[in-house]
């Protein structure tokens, strides 16, 4: 089977998204949970565009059978994996120091009084945004989420475009 003929497959495009919008879930929760590598306020921005992509990838592979449905499905697929790379690319820029992050970067919640204000302070670990809490080869987990989100999108995008060509 050619790269052709598995981007105009029903499932299969579908189904690789879907896997591999679940797998970046797990890899984002092993790093947690696991590891012990806290999230800052833009590695958890960078986990939606996935759960959109298994929502529409889901209703992709219920809806193989219809090209039009499916085509857009897999068109809003490899657009919120292009949100995710933008979202990866800022936090890549704020590691690097070319930009300043959010204001949520390091700050979680709100307090009302300074009592308040310390007790969080005091009870939340700082986890911030420009600092890089893991790299491989020098490339940060955001430098690989460009990657991985480029790449799946790529995907995305041709296999709608081929779907769409399906249903003419």
């Amino acid at each position: 089977m050619n790269t052709s003929d598995a981007l105009s497959a029903p499932r299969l495009p579908a189904l690789l998204l879907l896997g591999a919008g679940i797998g970046s879930l797990l890899a984002a929760f092993f790093f947690q949970y696991v590891v012990g590598l806290q999230p800052c306020v833009l590695c958890i921005w960078q986990r939606w565009p996935y759960v959109a992509v298994i929502i529409l990838a889901a209703a992709a592979l219920l809806l193989a059978r219809a090209p039009k449905a499916r085509a857009a499905l897999l068109a809003l697929c490899g657009v919120a994996l292009l949100v995710g790379g933008g979202i990866a690319v800022f936090h890549v820029g704020v590691e690097q120091h070319w930009w300043t992050g959010t204001p949520g970067c390091g700050v979680t919640g709100t307090a009302d009084s300074v009592e308040a204000l310390r007790a969080q302070i005091m009870a939340t670990p700082v986890v911030r945004c420009d600092e890089v809490a893991w790299s491989l080869f020098g490339i940060s987990m955001a430098g690989y989420n460009i990657l991985i989100s480029l790449v799946l999108a790529a995907i995305a995008l041709a296999a709608a475009g081929s779907a769409a060509s399906a249903a003419r």
